[in-house]
């Protein structure tokens, strides 16, 4: 739960900005409270929300994300986190048959991790068959308007 900063990801057509953070909170029912923010290139803050649960409660890792009602909820799985500095998440779909696409955040409670992490977590995505060279370093600098 908290806020997470978007430290590097691979890129998705849906994030157009920079300062990108993640704010999740537990809910009465629940499930989780998504709430994604990020500064455009226009000056304006966009964000949207959602809602997370776990589809299993013995893989409390693995999340199915909506943003949108009527559309399939998205997975969502936390390869590897330590709670205080890095989360590394992951998500693939397949669209009606025709294409896939993966997304991966490497997400930290700072808007910096350090190289050592980020390698390690590298390494992670790399074993679960991710193209670590797609990944971008996600721009957190002048991120002042968004606190």
């Amino acid at each position: 739960m908290g806020t997470w900063y978007e430290v590097e990801k691979l890129p998705a057509m849906f994030e157009k900005g920079k300062c990108n953070q993640a704010t999740y909170s537990l809910l009465d029912d629940g499930t989780v409270k998504v709430r994604n923010v990020e500064l455009l290139p226009n000056g304006k803050i966009s964000s949207i929300e959602g809602v997370a649960k776990v589809k299993n409660s013995s893989q409390p890792a693995i999340l199915d994300v909506s943003f949108f009602r009527g559309v399939p909820d998205a997975p969502y799985w936390v390869l590897s986190t330590d709670y205080h500095s890095y989360a590394l998440v992951y998500s693939c779909s397949d669209y009606f048959g025709l294409f896939h696409i993966d997304f991966a955040w490497i997400l930290a409670r700072t808007r910096v991790l350090t190289g050592d992490i980020i390698l390690q977590l590298h390494d992670k995505l790399a074993a679960a068959g991710v193209k670590v060279n797609h990944l971008t370093v996600s721009d957190q600098t002048s991120c002042d308007v968004m606190t």
